[in-house]
């Protein structure tokens, strides 16, 4: 299907963006928990060499663990699965003023 088409209204034209790295890596998690076998899927959803892509995943285990994000499986209705990703957020108060 080429990018322009003509309508009723007037051509139109389908933009198309790539996937990012990050987007990549982010797909490949959800598939493997291996941090190899996620560096070879996104390398090859990405078309870039392997060894780069592995440095990326690894930075990105390194600081998920650092956060404590977790993915947690739960069964829902009729014994279909999803996830749920649970972070740990800082949450910053702040001392209210009293006196003058």
């Amino acid at each position: 299907m080429s990018g322009d088409w003509n309508t009723k209204y007037g051509t139109r034209r389908v933009r198309h963006d790539p996937p990012t790295l990050e987007e990549a890596i982010f797909a490949a998690i959800g598939i493997t928990d291996d941090v190899e076998g996620q560096a070879e899927i996104a390398s090859s959803l990405m078309g870039l060499p392997y060894e780069e892509v592995l440095a990326e995943v690894r930075k990105t285990a390194r600081v998920s663990a650092r956060t404590g994000t977790a993915t947690r499986v739960i069964a829902g209705e009729q014994g279909a699965q999803r996830s749920i990703v649970v972070e740990r957020r800082v949450v910053r108060r702040f001392a209210a003023r009293t006196g003058t």
